[in-house]
This record gives structure tokens, sequence and C-alpha cells, in this order.
């Protein structure tokens, strides 16, 4: 594409003289803000990419992908409902489930709490549920013995044993009136799912002593679905709504979640868009340092023309020396960027410590950890971007310089 000429030539330009510091400086500015946006647009991309992949996972690990329920009261006859479900083709796994609200109360102090009734075995088979247990294990999720979150554990100083008491929103009556139901329960385990809103605000109990509490009987919120292949949440969710019409409805997590992981996907865009502007302020660079470079060099052009090189010649050297700064400019962003997203954690910690201060609060951003996930597709649109929009950069500069007449530029000299 480019012959050894104009090779040299550009490398010579690429070079820093003495004489074209000015423009050497302008073209070291073009480099390093092609280098900080590309590596910014990725690390920002692979940060929201690993947010909402860490939040779908845990949502959905917690929710399901779909649920199956009565309107205005518990579902019956579960077990058999959910037997049939568990047959359908797709379904990974169904679990019965209550959930209710209750407000906990341990040595004076109350707050509200979302109360998650499941079977044993049911927790067992959710590798989100088990391999967050940090205190205790499954043989203390019996009875009256119910499962906390670490946030909660900490902010109500619980440990193992401890009790805590549950007040139902449901009232018994008795001869002063109605009362609310309350119980005490022992905490058996401690888990932590890595997300803080579950941490602190949930706790799950075996499902015959949820029945109890809430007053279920023999009967259930709902039942949560997985799915072996969550692509084909329409299709199957088709066939349930089909096969369960007239006794149950159906919902997905789209439902409950749609506004959620809209503004992720919006938020996303939009922070895509702002941050490319860094990597077009850096293309106007390029255009500002090739321009001079094509003004200064103006009496070298005229003497190569005159000595057999043609303006097709000057067109791709000046190409080629505009688009070698964006060109190195995003691979060493990309290198960049890519380092750095893949060590994010460890250098929030290491930031943290330095600064003394908490950058990433569980309380806000709902999880315990800061996700990168690298999409490579985003990595491949990114470098495409800002290699184009570097290579654009150089058209109108490199079509100035093809252009210059060699009688004009030697007039005076």
């Amino acid at each position: 594409m480019f012959s050894r000429f104009e090779r040299m030539v550009a490398w010579r330009y690429l070079r820093s003289k003495k004489a074209e510091g000015f423009v050497s400086v302008i073209a070291g500015f073009s480099f390093a803000g092609i280098m900080l946006g590309v590596a910014t647009l990725i690390i920002v991309m692979s940060v929201m990419n690993g947010f909402r992949q860490d939040l779908f996972s845990r949502i959905l690990g917690m929710g399901g992908h779909m649920n199956v329920y009565t309107q205005g009261g518990p579902l019956f006859d579960y077990d058999a409902l959910t037997e049939e479900i568990r047959r359908v083709d797709g379904i990974k796994n169904a679990t019965p489930v209550i959930e209710n609200q209750a407000l906990l109360t341990v040595n004076g102090a109350s707050t509200g709490v979302m109360v998650r009734g499941i079977n044993q075995t049911d927790f067992a088979a959710r590798d989100i549920l088990m391999d967050s247990i940090k205190q205790g294990d499954l043989e203390h999720f019996r009875d009256n013995e119910v499962a906390i979150g670490t946030a909660m554990a900490k902010n109500f100083r619980l440990n193992i044993g401890d009790q805590i008491t549950l007040m139902s929103p449901k009232t018994k009556s008795t001869p002063f009136g109605g009362m609310p139901r309350q119980r005490s329960y022992t905490v058996g385990m401690i888990f932590d799912v890595g997300m803080y809103q579950y941490n602190s605000n949930y706790i799950f109990m075996p499902l015959d002593t949820a029945q109890r509490f809430f007053e279920y009987n023999d009967g259930v919120s709902s039942i949560e679905i997985f799915l072996n292949h969550p692509e084909e949440l329409e299709k199957i969710r088709k066939k349930l709504d089909k096969e369960l019409a007239g006794r149950a409805l159906v919902s997905d997590w789209r439902d409950l979640n749609k506004e959620f992981f809209n503004a992720l996907n919006v938020e996303r865009n939009v922070m895509f868009l702002i941050l490319t502007m860094i990597i077009i302020v850096a293309a106007f660079n390029i255009i500002s340092s090739m321009i001079m470079l094509v003004k200064d060099k103006g009496h070298d052009i005229a003497i190569m023309r005159t000595m057999g090189a043609t303006r097709h010649n000057m067109l791709k050297i000046f190409i080629l020396t505009g688009a070698s700064i964006g060109f190195i400019g995003t691979i060493a962003g990309s290198i960049l960027g890519i380092s750095f997203a893949l060590n994010i954690e460890s250098i929030r910690k290491f930031l943290e410590g330095l600064t003394g201060t908490n950058l990433f609060s569980a309380e806000i951003y709902f999880l315990s950890q800061l996700p990168a996930e690298i999409d490579w597709s985003d990595v491949a649109l990114v470098i495409g971007m800002a290699f184009s929009l570097s290579i654009l950069a150089t058209l109108y500069p490199a079509w100035r310089a093809a252009r210059l007449d060699p009688v004009e530029a030697l007039r005076y000299e």
C-alpha cells in the first residue's frame, strides 16, 4: 500500500526535530488524547458490562427467570404444579417460595425486611446461595432457624445462635382487638451473595416455617422457574401461558426489572457517546498538527515534487504520518485499557488504601465488588472507531499537501 520512499519520508516527519518542535508537541498531545480516550472507553464499557452482568446474574439467581402465581392470594396445590412445570422442555428447575414483608426487631432496633421461605433442598440447589454461606451450614436451616445476610448481621451485631424477632403484617384476633403476629427465630446461617440489597434486607427461612408465620396454610406465594437457556424465555413463557391458562399467571424478570435494565442500557450508551468525544478532540489535534506540518514542510514538498514525486505520493505520505499517530495511540490505549479492566478490583483496593476513602460503596452501587467484564466486540468497536477517526483526520491536511503547487512554494526561495 505504501512504498519504501513514502514510509521513509513519513517516519522522518514523525521524528521530533528542533525546527518543528511545536508541531511535535501537538502530535504528542494527539497521541496522548487518543490513547487515553481509547483506554477510558474500554475501561468504562467493561465496568458497565460487568456491573450489568453481575446484577443480572444475582437478580436472576435469586428470583428466577419466570414466576408462576395466582392473583389475590396464595398458590395452592403447588407440589403437583411444580412437578408439571419441571416437565416442560427447556425448564431447568422450579422452586415453590413464599415472599412477604415483615418487621425485624433486635434489641429494641427495628427495620423492615423481606422474608423468603424456601425448602432446604431448593436452597441447596441454588449455587448462588450455597456458595455465599459465610457462617453456619445448611443443617442449621430448619425449624425456627433462619439465614441472614452479612450486612444485616453487621448492622445488628448478630452472630450464629443469636435471636431475632419478626412481626408479620397479618394480625391475629384477641380480646383486645387485632394484634400483630410475632415470633422469635435463631440465626443459623450468615450469607453474602455480593449484593448489598440482599445482604441487608433479606431473611431466608424454611418453607414450612414461613407458611406457619404468614398463615399460608398449604400455599405459597409463587413458583420460581429457572431456564436452561435464558434466550428461549419468550418461547417457554408462551408455552406455560397456554398450559396454565385459567389456573395460574406467568410473569418473567423483564416485568419486574424492565425499567432498571433499560436505565442501565441508556446510561451505557450515553457514556459511550460522551467518552467518544475525547477521541474526537484528539482527532482534531491530529488535523491541527498535520496542517502545521504541511505548512512547515511546503519547501520540502515542492522539492520532492520537482524531483518526480507525484501528488498521490504526497497524499499517502501525510495520510501515513497522521494515521501512525492514531494507530500507535489506539494500540497503546487498548493495552492500557484492557490491563486496567483485568485488574480493576486490585487497583480499586490499592487506591482506597492509598487515599483512605471508600471509592465503591456497596450501599450505593448494590454490589460489594467493582466488576469488569471485557466484551471483545466492544473493544473491536472502540479500536475501529479510533483508527477510522485518525485516518479521517489526515485526509484534509494530506489533500492540502497533494494540491500544493511547487512553483508557488519555491517562488520566493
